[in-house]
C-alpha cells in the first residue's frame, strides 16, 4: 500500500533532494524516493547528486538528476543554481528542499537551491552550520538506522515511510554481463568486496583469504569484486596470494551499473561497512558484514543483520574506554587495528549461520 498521509498538507508539485554521496548513502535515499512517488506521483523530483553516485542510479524512473562535482567549488555552485532556475522556469522555486547531507560543502551548496521549505536534520545530527541553511527539521530519533533517518525526511510533509523498496535501475545488459562471469549452476557463490572507502574499516587480507578458503572447502565458489583503485587492486592481490583455493577475480572489471547485477548473483556477500554492502542488500543478497569500526545497528545491511560480525562494543571498550551503549549514536571508532578485533572464527561462524539457515526446512515443511 502507498504510505498514508498522517496530517493534511497540500501536495507539493516540486521536491528537490540534496544528497551528493556516498554510494551506500544514496542507496538509502531510494526508498524515500519511492515513498514520495507513491504518495504524489505527479510531483516533480529533482535530485542533486555526485557524479559517481549518479552513474549508479541513472535511469531511476521519475527523477531528474543534477550532478555537482565538488572539484568545481563555488563556480560549480553558481552553475548549478543557473541550471535549477532554467529547469524551474516560471515556478522559480521548489516547494520543498530535503537537505539530507550535513557536510560543510553540501550545506553551502544548499544555499544555491531556491526553495520555500528547507527541511534538514535535527539538532543532534547537525554540524558545519547546517541549521543556518534550513528552516525546518526532522524529529530527533536516536538509535535508528541511517536509512530510517533518511526516510523520516518525508514526515514533515505529512507522510511516513512504511515500506522500504529499492528496485535499483539495473539495465538488462548489466545483468547479461553478470550472468556471463560464471556458470549458472547449483554451486553457491560467496562474493567478497574487501574494501571500504574508509581504509580503517577494512579487514586484513589474510583473514579474508582464510574465510574464502573455508567457503571453497564447503563447496562454494568465491568471487572477488571491487573498483579500480590501487587499494582495491592491491588488497585483491593480497587475498589471492594468501588463498590456498582458487577464486574468480573480478576486481576492477565491472562498472557501477554492472555492480548491482553482480552482487545480485551471489548467495552471500562478505564486506566491511561500505557502498557495496548496502547495494548488495538493496539487491536482495544476504550480507556477512564485518563491523568493528562502525555500529551495524546504525549502518549495517538494513534488511538482515543475522550474518554480521559485530565487534563494535569490543572496539568501544578497547579504544574509547566505554561500552558502546554509552557512546553518542553514530560514533565511528576508526582506529588503526580496530578491525583486528574480528577473528577468522567470527566470520566463519557467521558464514556457517547462513549455511545452517539455508539447510533448515522452511516453517511449512515437514520436519
Amino acid at each position: 500500500m502507498p504510505p498514508a498521509s498522517s496530517i493534511a498538507v497540500p501536495a507539493p508539485t516540486s521536491i528537490c533532494l540534496l544528497r551528493l554521496s556516498a554510494l551506500g548513502d544514496v542507496t538509502h535515499v531510494v526508498p524515500l524516493v519511492r515513498t514520495l512517488q507513491a504518495a504524489w506521483p505527479q510531483a516533480r523530483l529533482t535530485w542533486i547528486i555526485g557524479k559517481g553516485e549518479h552513474r549508479l542510479l541513472a535511469g531511476l524512473p521519475g527523477v531528474d538528476f543534477v550532478e555537482y562535482d565538488k572539484k568545481t567549488g563555488l563556480a560549480g555552485m553558481r552553475a548549478l543554481r543557473a541550471e535549477l532556475r532554467r529547469r524551474l522556469g516560471d515556478a522559480r522555486r521548489f516547494d520543498v528542499l530535503l537537505q539530507m547531507q550535513v557536510a560543510a560543502r553540501a550545506n553551502l551548496l544548499s544555499a544555491f537551491v531556491p526553495a520555500r521549505r528547507r527541511i534538514g536534520y535535527d539538532r543532534s545530527r547537525s554540524k558545519d552550520l547546517h541549521g543556518l541553511f534550513i528552516n525546518e527539521r526532522i524529529r530527533d530519533r536516536p538509535g535508528i538506522h541511517v536509512l530510517d533517518a533518511i526516510g523520516s525526511f518525508c514526515e514533515p510533509l505529512g507522510l511516513r515511510q512504511e515500506r522500504v523498496r529499492w528496485d535499483l535501475p539495473v539495465p538488462d545488459e548489466a545483468r547479461e554481463w553478470a550472468r556471463a562471469q560464471w556458470p549458472q549452476d547449483d554451486v553457491p557463490t560467496l562474493l567478497v568486496s574487501p574494501c571500504s572507502s574508509h581504509a580503517l574499516r577494512n579487514w586484513p587480507a589474510e583473514r579474508i583469504a582464510a574465510v574464502a578458503d573455508h567457503a571453497v572447502g564447503r563447496g562454494w565458489r568465491v568471487v572477488l569484486c571491487g573498483g579500480r583503485s590501487e587499494l582495491e587492486r592491491s588488497t585483491g592481490d593480497a587475498i589471492l596470494a594468501a588463498m590456498r583455493q582458487p577464486a574468480l577475480d573480478l576486481i576492477g572489471k565491472d562498472t557501477l551499473k554492472q555492480l548491482p547485477a553482480l552482487l545480485e548473483r551471489g548467495q552471500l556477500l562478505m564486506a566491511p561497512d561500505s557502498g557495496p554492502m548496502h547495494i548488495g542488500n538493496a539487491m536482495g543478497t544476504k550480507v556477512l558484514g564485518l563491523h568493528a569500526a562502525s555500529n551495524p545497528a546504525r549502518s549495517g545491511p538494513y534488511s538482515d543483520r543475522r550474518y554480521c560480525v559485530d565487534r563494535y562494543d569490543d572496539a568501544a571498550r578497547k579504544y574509547l574506554g566505554t561500552p558502546a551503549s554509552e557512546l553518542r549514536w553514530g560514533t565511528k571508532i576508526e582506529h588503526a587495528g580496530v578491525m583486528d578485533l574480528i577473528t577468522v572464527d567470527d566470520a566463519i561462524a557467521a558464514f556457517e549461520r547462513y549455511c545452517a539457515d539455508q539447510a533448515a526446512p522452511a516453517p511449512h515443511e515437514e520436519r
